[in-house]
């Protein structure tokens, strides 16, 4: 109940990850009180190492001739390090590597059939879908659709009896997952609610990539543009033998879908940019002039090291920009820590800044960042965008409020009109908050205040 107080939430696609913080932790505690704000911090590069790691010997093991590029592919492309940097702990880094794992898996299997290879694609999709039930669902259902376009392979097809313990193992975990969470996921939240769609409209993750944009370059160099024209030169060499079709024809399929699933929600760049990872030792396998591929891929990767450059060394525009980010954050996290308290005392904020703000105070929130905070995330915008006094008092009576946070007024009425769906008037909560905290009414106490924002304790709110 940290958000969407004081309902609540039931979140679906994080449990496996908090598991392996909790694990993390124990092993952390030896050398730190903070042993679980440390572990959130470690895990997600610590996966990409294991996951780098795993990449290396699979390639290895392989025999591919070009598995450098890969590896640096994997480890450079800023859309992978995005998914798995140091102190975000998000679910999507235990994704790359677990997609990963099952995607070499099939390619190992179709190249020669290994148990141990089926019961790891078994257990990593199974694992996957513990996770979410939306990239790997939708992955899995896409590697049955392009191993059943491809040649048949009766032996060591996705259905065929050999591979009965991958799939045995498949089932298990997901009824592990089930017995451990004893429920079943659900979206009807996202569609339930009258502002779902709004509010996703407004994530950047949710945002579609343009086709003629340079961050594909950027995600996974230009040779990104070069798949088609490698294919159609070494065509002969491709699909000579049914194995070689087969593999082709799954992960070629997988790029294409990957990339067009990116054009539509940006979140999917990560599975491209690791499909294209894993799917560039065999396109440049036919080139034996290693020195050619070497300049081709070194060259490359101009826009990816464009990329790095402007991150590491910004200019003074960008440099500025970041310092007073980071000033403001400062400036939040002193705020919020006049809330901490022994005591409940729950708050309302704008729903992109209450999960830092959570964390800071250890007090709960309306507002959230997770689809099943909808609820508090409407409330919160309902709050800030109206005129009237009364309606922004029941809102606080019925979410037990005991503090309100005010914040950047153009900002929460930019975002309050895009989930609303109207455009906020210029004597709103939010401005007046913001701006003439002064003329609030009696029952919003100013508690606290900095150039980053004011907190106002609600008095006689239950």
């Amino acid at each position: 109940d940290f958000e969407n107080f004081p309902r609540g939430t039931t979140p679906h696609t994080t449990a496996p990850f908090d598991y392996l913080i909790v694990l993390l932790s124990v092993f952390l505690a030896t050398f730190t009180t903070y042993a679980v704000d440390l572990a959130g911090a470690l895990v997600s590069p610590l996966l990409a190492l294991a996951g780098g790691w795993f990449l290396w010997c699979w390639a290895r093991g392989m025999n591919f001739r070009y598995v450098w590029p890969t590896l640096i592919l994997f480890a450079a492309s800023p859309i992978l390090v995005h998914g798995t940097e140091l102190g975000r702990p998000d679910h999507q880094s235990l994704l790359i590597v677990l997609l990963m794992v099952a995607l070499c898996a099939e390619w190992s299997l179709l190249a020669n059939f290994s148990k141990g290879w089926s019961v790891a694609a078994g257990c990593a999709w199974g694992m996957a879908l513990w996770v979410s039930l939306y990239e790997p669902f939708i992955l899995l259902a896409l590697v049955v659709l392009f191993s059943w376009l491809g040649p048949s392979a009766p032996e060591t097809g996705l259905f065929s009896r050999r591979r009965g313990a991958g799939w045995l193992c498949f089932f298990f975990v997901l009824l592990l997952a089930l017995l451990v969470e004893r429920r079943l996921p659900s979206f009807s939240g996202l569609w339930a609610e009258p502002y779902g769609k709004n509010w996703m409209r407004s994530l950047g993750e949710l945002q579609g990539v343009p086709f003629l944009s340079i961050t594909w370059f950027r995600w996974a160099g230009c040779l990104v543009a070069a798949i088609p024209l490698l294919i159609w030169v070494r065509r002969a060499r491709y699909f000579a033998g049914a194995a070689n079709r087969r593999r082709l024809v799954l992960f070629l399929g997988l790029l294409g879908a990957t990339f067009l699933l990116t054009l539509w929600q940006a979140r999917w760049g990560y599975f491209f940019a690791l499909a294209f990872a894993v799917t560039l030792p065999p396109l440049l396998a036919p080139f034996s002039r290693r020195w050619l591929v070497w300049t081709v891929f070194v060259f490359s990767l101009w826009p990816m090291a464009r990329e790095w450059d402007e991150r590491l060394w910004p200019n003074e525009l960008e440099q500025g920009r970041r310092t007073a980010e980071w000033r403001e954050r400062i400036d939040l996290r002193e705020l919020a820590v006049t809330l901490r308290s022994t005591e409940r005392h729950p708050f309302l904020a704008p729903w992109w800044l209450s999960p830092a703000l959570v964390y800071w105070s250890g007090q709960p929130a309306v507002a959230g960042s997770s689809h099943e905070s909808l609820g508090g995330i409407s409330d919160s915008a309902r709050f800030y965008a109206t005129e009237d006094w009364q309606k922004a008092r029941e809102i606080m009576e019925n979410r037990q409020l005991d503090f309100v946070f005010a914040y950047d007024a153009d900002r929460v009425a930019a975002t309050s009109a895009q989930i609303l769906g109207h455009p906020i008037a210029e004597h709103a909560v939010c401005y007046i908050l913001d701006r003439a905290p002064a003329v609030s009414p009696s029952f919003l106490v100013l508690a606290a205040q900095n150039p980053a924002g004011k907190i106002f304790r609600v008095a006689n709110n239950r």
